[in-house]
């Protein structure tokens, strides 16, 4: 397969580069340190790329910590449990003292204890000792960027890591946002395992990303190699992601998935632009999925601007039930100041639901030319943002131009069979390349 090919995968459906093809089924690990399957994306990735897989023919067995993820029949998990200090309703917790097994949970504590992100490190050290311990079971490991310490060295199997954007970047906004001397030495502190992850990923031979976008940050920013790196797009479940004529419109509905209030995400900004947009339109309001944070930018938005009965934070709900809210919608939003891909967004244009989206990061990528198939604004703009929000939702004709559109666009490019052929290829590129170095 070519470089191009790669880059895009086959059609969806087809298997030809994959177990299909005559070449014989793979074992692989997919590693996974946090597996959400509500808010963020790599629960969302580990579950459908997996799925995907399987159904290529390869055996697949995802590796994961809490909160694990969900994942779909003929795809088995292996519990590596961590202490998981950030659970809800007690997060940042001190474990009981019959909880501690060993060194690691001590140094997850410690490092916890001292305002840093343990887990992308003490994940890496317990899936090094659960795949040493199992060398010869698998043919190759696909770390989901956790990119930690111990996935260094032998692993019994070639390593692929997926790096869906370098975290580098989240860090450089939430410090920009920061407004204190003392805020800004937290997010140092918090984000001090990104020094570990630039070094990892130097050390890598074989790095997935999922946009040109993070490709190009993860060479300015982590310093790997282009000629390292691989692009496949992942994209939507477009059988569960599908228009449904039977689900009414609510008139005024705005849609946007939010897993935190980070600046990242960008929601300040659309909740400015719902105040402005209710001036005239009185009927507009956002549904956010995600978790309400009862103190922070969002939250101090929402009450200067009076929008407590305008804004609806839904969690938890299943992939039905989601997939109605965004249908139900007369608008779809990602409002994000940066995007590795954006899963949202071609979720969203899956459904036939129109799309509003900024320009930042990889989100062009997905959601292609503005007044084509969505329409574009600039990240962080909030008079932008109103302003195409009150022309989709004024406009009927237009939604449906764009909602069929972007439909289309997602079906032609961003589909997972598409995606889990592009991955399984990367993965006998490095099985071969592993094979070739030692017959050296």
């Amino acid at each position: 397969m070519t470089a191009e090919a790669i880059e895009t995968g086959p059609r969806t459906g087809d298997s030809s580069s994959s177990a299909g093809s005559g070449d014989r089924p793979l074992r692989i690990a997919l590693l996974t340190y946090k597996g959400n399957p509500f808010c963020g994306g790599q629960g969302v990735y580990v579950r459908h790329l997996g799925r995907e897989l399987a159904r290529l023919g390869h055996s697949v067995e995802v590796i994961g910590a809490q909160p694990y993820p969900v994942l779909d029949e003929g795809v088995p998990l292996t519990e590596l449990p961590s202490l998981d200090l950030y659970r809800q309703p007690d997060p940042f917790r001190t474990p009981k003292r019959g909880e501690y097994r060993d060194w690691i949970d001590l140094a997850e504590v410690a490092t916890m204890w001292t305002g840093g992100f343990p887990e992308p490190l003490t994940f890496s050290l317990r899936a090094r000792r659960h795949l040493l311990a199992r060398r010869g079971e698998f043919d190759v490991v696909h770390d989901n960027q956790t990119l930690g310490y111990g996935l260094l060295g032998d692993l019994g199997a070639p390593l692929v890591t997926t790096i869906h954007h370098p975290i580098t970047v989240d860090r450089r906004l939430d410090l920009a946002a920061a407004t204190s001397r003392r805020r800004r030495a937290s997010v140092r502190r918090w984000y001090a395992f990104t020094r570990m992850q630039k070094r990892v990923a130097r050390k890598l031979d074989t790095v997935l990303t999922v946009s040109g976008s993070s490709r190009d940050e993860i060479v300015e920013d982590l310093g790997v190699r282009k000629d390292r790196i691989s692009v496949v797009h992942i994209g939507a479940d477009t059988e569960l992601w599908s228009p449904d004529p039977s689900v009414a419109e609510v008139p005024g509905r705005i849609v946007t998935t939010s897993s935190a209030d980070v600046p990242l995400k960008g929601l300040v900004h659309l909740v400015d632009a719902l105040a402005k947009l209710r001036t005239e339109n009185p009927d507009a309001h956002l549904v956010v999925v995600g978790k309400r944070a009862e103190d922070g930018p969002v939250a101090r938005a929402i009450e200067r601007h009076g929008l407590a009965g305008a804004v609806e934070f839904v969690k938890g709900i299943s992939d039905a039930e989601l997939v109605d809210l965004v249908r139900s919608a007369q608008v779809s939003c990602v409002p994000s100041l940066y995007e590795g891909f954006s899963l949202p967004a071609a979720e969203a244009m899956a459904t036939g639901t129109p799309l509003v989206a900024t320009t930042g990061g990889a989100i062009p990528e997905v959601s292609g030319r503005d007044g084509e198939t969505c329409l574009a604004v600039p990240p962080g703009d909030a008079d932008a943002l109103a302003g195409a929000l009150a022309r989709l939702l004024a406009d009927p004709e237009l939604r449906a131009r764009l909602g069929a559109a972007g439909r289309e666009r997602v079906l032609a490019n961003f589909t997972w069979a598409r995606a889990a052929a592009g991955t399984a290829e990367l993965y006998r590129r490095a099985i071969a390349a592993r094979g070739a170095g030692a017959r050296r």
